[in-house]
């Protein structure tokens, strides 16, 4: 087993704790090396050994920190060595206290047996909080974190909550959202109408007898509304996809402890460690037969969603239900989550039967992060409730740069110094009210942090809200190709600056000759990107009609190997998918190139191999179709793979070879679990000697084809095998969540700031 660097920063009370001294026995104890340090913000250890040594450090920090001590924050990540010879405590980095805003922190256990004691005077108050956990980005207006600054200074603290909040022994001492039932926020359940129907624990009470007998609620919880109902009564969770109008998306399932999780999925030391930590994300977890969710929370998907009641609200419901329930973003189709009482009424009055909501404001909408083991780490798919806004450390980043994202998943970024600050999830920009939300995230966060921005970048996509959003802009701007971001994404995670092979397996992305990038392989280096290979473009028949229909993305790429005899193939079964007419339609678009676009991108090939194998031809949401081919292979290991070409010249990936591969297993009869695993063991081998082609040892994985944990795990252990030295996201999302990240990391870079930050400020 190989010896990698882990890098942890923590965040809390960890400084005059003894926490030092603790971390350099637990080391020694472990015989690893590295140091520990303290700094303006907190406290960073690196250490190297073996990576199941790591883990056990990393699991026993958290397990065996210093009694008084608090760690409201843990950010970790491997990565390179670089050969220490013992461990030490280093001096402190000195220098002037940087003011972070604080994620979101999930109810500490002091706070969640307080809240269930019948002899303490915050028993079933939904909103304790203490200095170790509680409401922190979602409510706070301003810098610094003073009451007065948040959206609890409308609440006057009581003498006894004063009291405490006073008294520099007291674990509420400055915790600025401290309140009680007598001085602070108190919740209401509505119903449609806005009438007031229970307050406080009576309303608690109503929730959970509505929710008991089928009907859908609203909740207003930490940063913003979920819509929620019994997990366990598929008639309740049909009524909410039915009046969603969410069709086969998984949803999310919230417990109330870990052993109620365990009972229905398997649960790694990892993964356990993810949904008991201060961030308390929603985890992917393999259902166990056992399972006694509804078969339709999560159809035709052998994970769950699954996260562990995180507030005392939550908590207090789930106590009275005795069981899990759905936890769903309280929003229509793709927009932003609902954080106002009156707007919740207005949007989600035909989802919702009642509407439990409190009167503290949301300043911030912030929804709940998603993170999937993979590869022995914990890999964050969506980056908001617990993590967000904590900046990424950036070497070499200049200073004052906004980047705005792309167009689905979107987040935006800021450099401040060598911190490059991610915003939360904002989601896709197809409507006003996620635009909205995107310009006031920009709005809000650029003003607490006082920054004064002097470039801002964007995507090169014309189309994209956000790189209009830019174009009104008077600051001098930059435009960066959408996989390039994504391969500077990865690279700045990893502290990496050497020349890399970028692999950028991706959706559709906008490429610079004006076709649809998506399966990319990108020489990078310090100066910028070539564009080394990438697969043979295909035509998409309706352009983005076919993102929503796999089976034209299956239909361009057979006309693409067969040519216009395509569609004379009688026993290509997923024909039948098409009408005799819409056939006729088709092949007269692809023959005359109208509305028909092409593209290299690897999703979209997933989605022709789904739509082949007959697992999907259309998707009720992103990604369907992908996941549907990666939950049928086949637990058989196979050494068989697909024939492919690569041009010498291009080295362009021909594709052609394995289509008809695949279609020949499709009509001899092979198992569609067997030949999902060879079409991913066909891209991993296409990786291999893409990379062997291309002489460099660092290989970074990237894009959202690699949210796929066979495709992930397998490209690791193959690159490793063939002496390579791979690297992948671990805190910031491989798919476009990651991208504003990226467009900083690629500003930065020599061939792209086109002038000198010191010239323009004169």
């Amino acid at each position: 087993m190989e010896n990698l660097r882990l890098r942890i920063i923590i965040r809390g009370a960890v400084q005059g704790v003894g926490f030092r001294p603790f971390v350099y026995r637990l080391a020694n104890d472990l015989k690893v090396v590295g140091f520990v340090q303290n700094s303006s913000y907190g406290v960073i250890v690196e250490v190297e050994g073996k990576k199941n040594i790591l883990d056990q450090f990393l699991l026993r920090i958290e397990k065996e920190k210093p009694a008084t001590s608090f760690i409201q924050s843990l950010e970790h990540s491997f990565l390179d060595l670089v050969s220490f010879k013992d461990f030490q405590i280093k001096e402190s980095i000195s220098g002037e206290v940087e003011a972070f805003i604080l994620p979101d922190i999930a109810t500490c256990p002091e706070c969640r047996k307080e809240i269930l004691d019948s002899k303490n005077r915050r028993h079933q108050y939904p909103f304790t909080n203490c200095t170790l956990c509680g409401p922190r980005y979602s409510i706070i207006q301003n810098l610094p974190y003073d009451r007065a600054n948040t959206t609890m200074k409308s609440f006057k603290m009581c003498s006894d909550c004063q009291k405490e909040y006073d008294n520099p022994k007291d674990r509420r001492f400055h915790a600025q959202p401290n309140a009680c039932a007598k001085c602070g926020p108190s919740i209401e359940l509505w119903n449609k109408d806005s009438k007031v129907l229970e307050k406080n624990s009576s309303a608690l009470l109503k929730t959970a007898e509505m929710i008991k007998n089928g009907d859908v609620i609203a909740i207003k919880g930490l940063g913003g509304f979920h819509l929620v109902v019994d997990a366990k009564n598929e008639g309740a969770v049909q009524k909410l996809r039915d009046r969603k109008k969410r069709g086969l998306k998984p949803f999310a399932v919230m417990f109330s402890c870990l052993e109620e999780i365990e009972s229905d999925c398997e649960v790694s030391a990892l993964e356990r460690r993810s949904l008991l930590s201060s961030e308390a994300p929603i985890v992917l977890l393999r259902k166990k037969q056992s399972l006694k969710i509804a078969d339709n929370v999560a159809p035709q998907n052998p994970y769950l969603g699954v996260m562990l009641a995180y507030t005392p609200l939550h908590i207090l419901l789930l106590d009275i239900l005795k069981g899990p329930i759905v936890a769903t973003s309280a929003n229509l189709s793709e927009e932003t989550i609902c954080v106002d009482n009156r707007e919740a009424l207005n949007s989600l009055k035909y989802i919702a039967d009642g509407f439990l909501v409190h009167n503290r404001d949301i300043a911030h909408h912030v929804d709940d992060s998603m993170v999937r083991v993979m590869a022995g780490r914990e890999m964050v798919l969506r980056r908001a409730r617990g993590f967000a806004p904590l900046p990424i450390f950036v070497k070499n980043v200049e200073d004052s740069i906004l980047a705005v994202g792309p167009h689905l998943k979107n987040t935006i970024a800021f450099s401040n110094k060598e911190n490059v600050f991610v915003s939360q999830h904002i989601g896709d920009l197809e409507t006003p009210k996620a635009l909205e939300t995107f310009e006031k995230t920009i709005k809000d966060l650029t003003k607490i942090y006082d920054v004064d921005v002097k470039l801002i970048v964007c995507d090169e996509h014309p189309n994209y809200l956000s790189t209009q959003f830019v174009e009104y802009s008077n600051l001098p701007k930059e435009k960066i190709q959408h996989h390039y971001a994504h391969a500077c994404s990865c690279m700045a995670e990893n502290e990496i600056n050497d020349e890399v092979l970028g692999v950028c397996f991706d959706g559709t992305g906008y490429g610079q000759d004006q076709t649809i990038w998506g399966g990319e392989f990108l020489k990078v280096d310090k100066d910028g990107f070539k564009r080394f290979a990438y697969f043979s473009p295909f035509p998409l028949p309706g352009g983005e009609a076919a993102v929503r229909e796999p089976r034209r993305s299956a239909a361009g790429l057979l006309y693409h190997v067969l040519g216009e005899k395509a569609f004379e193939e009688k026993d290509v079964e997923f024909l039948n998918a098409f009408k005799p007419e819409e056939l006729v339609n088709l092949n007269s678009m692809l023959r005359k190139k109208i509305n028909s676009p092409l593209t290299s991108s690897v999703g979209r090939i997933f989605d022709a191999v789904s739509s082949f194998l007959g697992l999907c031809h259309y998707v009720d949401f992103e990604g369907q179709a992908a996941m549907s081919v990666e939950f049928s292979i086949s637990d058989e290991k196979s050494n068989c793979v697909y024939s492919f070409g690569i041009k010498k010249n291009e080295s362009l990936i021909v594709e052609e070879l394995f289509v008809r591969d695949i279609l020949r297993d499709i009509k001899n009869g092979v198992k569609s679990n067997v030949i999902a695993r060879k079409f991913h063991d066909t891209l991993v081998d296409i990786i291999i000697a893409i990379a062997i082609r291309s002489g460099l040892k660092k290989i970074v994985l990237t894009g959202g084809c690699f949210q796929n944990k066979y495709l992930l795990e397998r490209s690791i252990y193959r690159l490793k095998e063939e002496g390579f030295l791979p690297y992948w996201h671990q805190r910031i999302p491989t798919n476009d969540g990651g991208i504003s990240l990226g467009q900083i990391a690629a500003a930065s870079k020599k061939n792209v700031l086109q002038y000198d930050f010191k010239q323009k400020e004169k």
